[in-house]
């Protein structure tokens, strides 16, 4: 049995519906543990529906994802975190400029530890009174799922212009970024930081070189995300760059570490930021070693150091196979 065959045996799946299923895909994918995500039809009542069928409001059919993941990498509770940030749980008749049943939001659960904390994080959600108005997405019982025609599937990549067109003339983007980038959540996040991991985090700040807390540690860990805890870097993959920061060749998960083009100062640069905190991280270079050539430059201040001996308590011993 290989790797893929033996993940997917230890895999669950989870299914939203959040909407255009266009728009759902993207923050799901390619994050460790995620094996797959597809865009399809569930809840209704006709068999094998096509998306024009489904359009007509008549099947009882939503647009929805299904993931399969492994929970052990990356749990449920974190696929809830990501999906209530991408819709508006508010609203009762679909979902921003698309109207009707089938846009409308739900989580369709496949148990009942699902449904437990699907509906604690309802709870969670709704006491922290983010929104004007009371939280309606349904919690419902999982029912056939139909994988949606080829078209649909992974619309951000396949049709990249359009998705962002999409994304950002539906008015998704602009709700998320006022609900769930508020000033009251950065005064949290300020209080909770020193000074210099605010600026470098929150306003692409850099610490100084050779004053800082990693630049010159080679012990045997992982670095992870100082604002939420995932896993970033490998002690394997640092090198000693000699700028006086921490510089690794490569992200220990990928999908953990997203690339942004940025322009600050009218030079181009390619930023780094920690995919699902958000949180600045350092810069992309092209001067590493060979063969690859790249330095993934990172401020110590975005940074928490687990040495291997504690790995195991803080739930990556997972990880303990890098140092064998």
């Amino acid at each position: 049995m290989d790797e893929f065959q033996q993940a997917v045996q230890r895999s669950e799946l989870a299914t939203f519906a959040g909407g255009c299923f266009w728009c759902m895909v993207k923050p799901f994918d390619e994050l460790p543990g995620i094996i797959s995500v597809v865009s399809g039809y569930t809840g209704g009542h006709t068999k094998d529906p096509t998306y024009a069928e489904v359009g007509t409001e008549t099947t009882g059919h939503f647009e929805a994802v299904q993931i399969t993941f492994e929970p052990e990498l990356f749990p449920y509770r974190r696929l809830l975190d990501i999906y209530w940030q991408m819709i508006d749980p508010t609203d009762r008749g679909g979902q921003f400029m698309d109207r009707g049943h089938s846009y409308k939001t739900a989580i369709f659960v496949h148990n009942e530890a699902q449904r437990m904390e699907a509906e604690a994080s309802r709870a969670a959600l709704q006491a922290e009174k983010r929104f004007k108005g009371p939280v309606v997405t349904e919690i419902l019982p999982a029912k056939p799922f139909y994988p949606a025609e080829a078209e649909h599937q992974n619309y951000y990549k396949t049709h990249p212009l359009d998705y962002k067109f999409y994304l950002k003339g539906s008015g998704r983007s602009d709700f998320t970024q006022h609900y769930w980038q508020r000033s009251g959540d950065s005064e949290r996040l300020r209080s909770k930081l020193s000074a210099l991991q605010f600026e470098v985090t929150q306003n692409k700040g850099t610490e100084p070189p050779f004053d800082n807390a990693y630049w010159n540690v080679y012990r045997d860990g992982i670095y992870t995300d100082l604002l939420n805890g995932d896993p970033l870097f490998s002690s394997r993959d640092k090198f000693d760059s000699g700028t006086g920061w921490p510089s690794f060749t490569r992200p220990l998960e990928p999908g953990l570490v997203r690339r942004e083009a940025d322009l600050n100062g009218g030079k181009a640069r390619t930023v780094l930021r920690s995919r699902l905190s958000g949180a600045y991280i350092g810069l992309l270079l092209y001067d590493g070693p060979e063969p690859a050539k790249l330095h993934y430059r990172v401020n110590s201040a975005a940074l928490h150091f687990i040495p291997k001996e504690e790995l195991e308590a803080n739930g990556l011993e997972r990880y303990l196979v890098i140092f064998e």
